[in-house]
C-alpha cells in the first residue's frame, strides 16, 4: 500500500472524539500518532497507528503488539508496534 493512501480517509470515532476533546493539540496528536508503525509479521506491511484509526499521544512502550488482520496478505496476527520518530 503506498504511503499516504489512507491519509485522506475519514478519521475513526476514537480519533474524532480525541480531536474534539483536545482540539488545541490536534496537529500534535496526529503527528505523534504517525510516528508509531504497525508491522504485519507475515508480509511486512507497515502502516501508521493513525492510518489504522488509532491514537498514540505522549506514549511510550516496548514490545507492544495488537491483534489485526492485514489488508495486504489477509492473515490475522499480533502486529508489533514500533516508534520511529
Amino acid at each position: 500500500m503506498p504511503e499516504g493512501e489512507n491519509s485522506e480517509q475519514r478519521p475513526s470515532l476514537t480519533q474524532r472524539l480525541v480531536m474534539r476533546l483536545m482540539g488545541g493539540r490536534a496537529d500534535e496528536i496526529e503527528r505523534q500518532s504517525r510516528e508509531w508503525f504497525v508491522v504485519c509479521p507475515n508480509c511486512g506491511l507497515e502502516r501508521t497507528y493513525w492510518d489504522i484509526g488509532g491514537v498514540r499521544y505522549k506514549a511510550r512502550s516496548r514490545g507492544k503488539r495488537i491483534g489485526l488482520r492485514c489488508p495486504s496478505c489477509g492473515k490475522r496476527g499480533m502486529h508489533p508496534v514500533e516508534h520511529r520518530p
